[in-house]
């Protein structure tokens, strides 16, 4: 889907035109610059690649600049494949947040704040026991029996149990645009997105 690479700011609430007051977050999208153009004859599907955030040349490979500097543009941090654009691009082109409008519907991907370890009531919304019965004593957020005994003596995959939580990629569908300010590359999306403040999301028409 076609899209932009754009940078988590933090969420904000605005006032709809019938008086709602609408929760919403705010992404700084672009500009991202068109850093190569896949064919079928060269590459064996079409896609659009976009830059985005520009980063020093020190911390740049030569294989990388060699990259940026057929297209004359500054290194890119981070680099993302786009499908199904309608319009025609040539290398260096620059797509601004004004590729989107208000009343657009997207999807947001972006990676999901990292929890470290966690039990089951927390990682998989387990209830707890509520009582000090069957043998749970004390321990009323365990998770308690996993599983038979002699038949089949072992744990099954995908058994809910506690562990890492979060740092994932995640996407959120059908989310509303509710305002784009295009001298600050700003567009706000109505509800929230993955991840924290500062971290980069993807946003597909």
């Amino acid at each position: 889907m076609p899209g932009l690479i754009g940078k988590k700011i933090g969420m904000t609430s605005v006032f709809s035109a019938d008086g709602k007051n609408l929760p919403c977050t705010v992404v700084e999208a672009g500009p991202c610059v068109v850093t190569q153009l896949k064919t079928v004859e060269t590459d064996g599907y079409e896609a659009v690649q976009l830059g985005f955030e520009d980063k020093k040349e020190k911390h740049t490979t030569k294989a990388e600049m060699g990259h940026f500097k057929k297209v004359g543009t500054a290194p890119k941090r981070h680099l993302v494949e786009f499908k199904g654009f309608s319009q025609e691009f040539k290398l260096g082109d620059t797509l601004t947040v004004e590729f989107f409008a208000e009343n657009d519907w997207v999807d947001v991907i972006g990676t999901s704040k990292g929890k470290g370890n966690q039990g089951v009531v927390k990682r998989h919304g387990f209830g707890g026991v509520g009582q000090s019965t069957h043998g749970q004593d004390d321990r009323l957020r365990a998770p308690g029996s996993l599983g038979a005994s002699s038949y089949p003596s072992k744990v099954f995959k995908g058994m809910r149990m506690a562990g890492r939580m979060g740092g994932e990629r995640v996407t959120v569908q059908n989310l509303q645009v509710i305002k784009v300010i295009p001298e600050h590359n700003l567009v706000l999306i109505k509800g929230s997105v993955p991840g924290a403040k500062g971290s980069i999301v993807i946003i597909e028409k």
